[in-house]
């Protein structure tokens, strides 16, 4: 039962902060489309996921929160890269800032996931 109730709240705190970054996204002037929003919620969501399924042994739990970030984000990064050119952010600040947001949201997953329900791996 311990695998499942850590699969499940890493999951939704992916999905929570999923909705986080699309909300610091759409802050800008330009409207996001719709397969951008998906992406962005799907990619948080699976960072969280693959917290929880995750059997690796990273020492400290910040330590895996924090390499399971960057490693989930950078499909995310690499996609933005793909972008049109925006004048109020450019697409190597938006690869840096998807990467170092996706490691402060596995941080932050894990430890909701490790000390707050206390769901070990």
């Amino acid at each position: 039962m311990q695998s499942t109730k850590r699969i499940i709240v890493a999951t939704l705190s992916g999905v929570v902060f999923g909705f986080v970054c699309f909300g610091l996204a759409a802050s800008g002037s330009s409207e996001l489309q719709w397969p951008v929003i998906v992406q962005i919620v799907t990619s948080r969501a699976l960072i969280g996921f693959a917290i929880g399924i995750s059997v690796l042994s990273m020492g400290h739990w910040s330590r895996h929160g924090l390499i399971m970030g960057l490693i989930f984000s950078l499909p995310l990064a690499f996609s933005g890269l793909m972008a049109t050119d925006n004048p109020e952010f450019r697409k190597v600040s938006m690869f840096t800032w998807t990467v170092i947001l996706g490691m402060i949201y596995g941080f932050l997953i894990e430890l909701i996931t490790s000390v707050l329900f206390k769901a070990k791996k």
